[in-house]
């Protein structure tokens, strides 16, 4: 089993989400977080001054799948996710030892 980390976009959420389940992919955890990368941030400006906004805001979404999902969830990511523009983000993945469904106590692929 693998988790994927992705690092977006916050309009490619809903693109990620349909490609992810398209591909069967039955659940995600989504947190909105701040960052930067190449892009290291813009200048604003506002009531008149101008600003640096060091970081941006991005979308980051874990998955946990089984591994004959990995090659199919990282290419739905990529393709919907993609803008051609620096800042589209980062896809990490990490293996994943153990998984238990809290309610029915399944483990494995089973509780994925």
């Amino acid at each position: 089993m693998k988790i994927i980390t992705a690092i977006i976009k916050p309009f490619k959420l809903d693109d990620v989400r349909e490609a992810l389940s398209e591909i069967g992919v039955q659940g995600m955890t989504v947190t909105e977080v701040k960052g930067f990368g190449r892009q290291k941030g813009h200048t604003e400006l506002y009531r008149g001054a101008e600003y640096v906004v060091d970081f941006l805001p991005k979308v980051k979404i874990e998955v946990a799948i089984d591994d004959g999902l990995l090659d199919q969830s990282l290419e739905a990511i990529t393709k919907s996710a993609n803008t051609g523009k620096v800042g589209d983000g980062k896809i990490f993945v990490t293996a994943l030892e153990e998984v238990v469904r809290i309610r029915t106590g399944e483990t494995g692929t089973d509780a994925v």
